[in-house]
């Protein structure tokens, strides 16, 4: 599954940087705009390991982030399952702060509590906490009639009960979500790093563009798809996990 996944990955990539070499040479353009690969190569002989060492820290708190928007977005689908008030006033609440771009709110994160961990792990968890929370309340307010109405009708039905069968029922669905609102994590954290925090992949990305240095932007993005895919295969593997003990308990 790894190999496969980095396997795209490089398929993905190398046809970019295809593209990429065939305008400059198409267009002749200089070195400044769109560097050689000679210059490519030196660059990522100077920059590779602090590199690496960037994007594993954006890596963790995008898997910290990531983390803590499955919990909160858990939270609030089982309370916005709810067909009372209580559940309609908590799925409007989170539709419409997720309403405001997390851009133009971002920069009132990082007044209020600084460019340190605290901010990016905010922004990251905001990032891909909707579609987590969409998913989330679309498949717990969804009923299993053909199960619950036995747990009914023996008068044996709870709220636990209940999130529980209409988990294990979507077990695929959720496991499938997760695994996409990864990318989602790691992008959020980018973006939190790029638009103000003092490290990270993404506050390198930053200093490369005032530097208008294509090359160590093009090596970061080469390390940020490497790093990305081990996760959503560490992801994708956990949940194959959890779906068999789950099938076979």
């Amino acid at each position: 599954m790894l190999s496969r996944r980095i396997y795209q990955f490089f398929i993905i990539y190398f046809i970019g940087i295809t593209i990429l070499f065939l305008i400059k040479y198409v267009l002749n353009l200089s070195d400044y705009v769109i560097p050689s690969p000679l210059e490519i190569w030196q660059t990522s002989q100077n920059v590779f390991m602090r590199y690496l060492i960037n994007v594993i820290d954006t890596l963790s708190i995008a898997i910290l982030g990531h983390m803590l928007s499955i919990c909160l977005a858990t939270v609030v689908g089982i309370i916005g399952r709810l067909t009372i008030w209580v559940g309609s006033f908590i799925r409007v609440a989170a539709y419409n702060i997720q309403a405001y771009p997390i851009v133009a709110v971002a920069p009132i994160i990082f007044i209020l509590l600084g460019d340190g961990l605290s901010s990016r792990l905010l922004i990251t968890a905001m990032i891909c906490y909707f579609p987590l929370l969409l998913s989330f309340i679309g498949i717990l307010s969804e009923p299993v009639p053909e199960i619950e109405h036995f747990y009914e009708a023996t008068m044996r039905i709870n709220w636990r009960l209940q999130v529980k069968i209409r988990a294990f029922e979507n077990i695929s669905k959720i496991s499938t979500v997760i695994v996409g609102s990864g990318t989602l994590a790691i992008v959020g954290t980018i973006v939190s790093e790029f638009i103000a925090a003092n490290a990270g992949i993404g506050h390198s990305i930053r200093i490369a563009l005032y530097q208008s240095d294509l090359a160590k932007i093009l090596i970061a993005l080469f390390l940020i798809g490497i790093c990305t895919s081990i996760y959503l295969v560490c992801l994708e593997w956990l949940g194959q996990v959890v779906q068999q003990r789950l099938q076979s308990s």
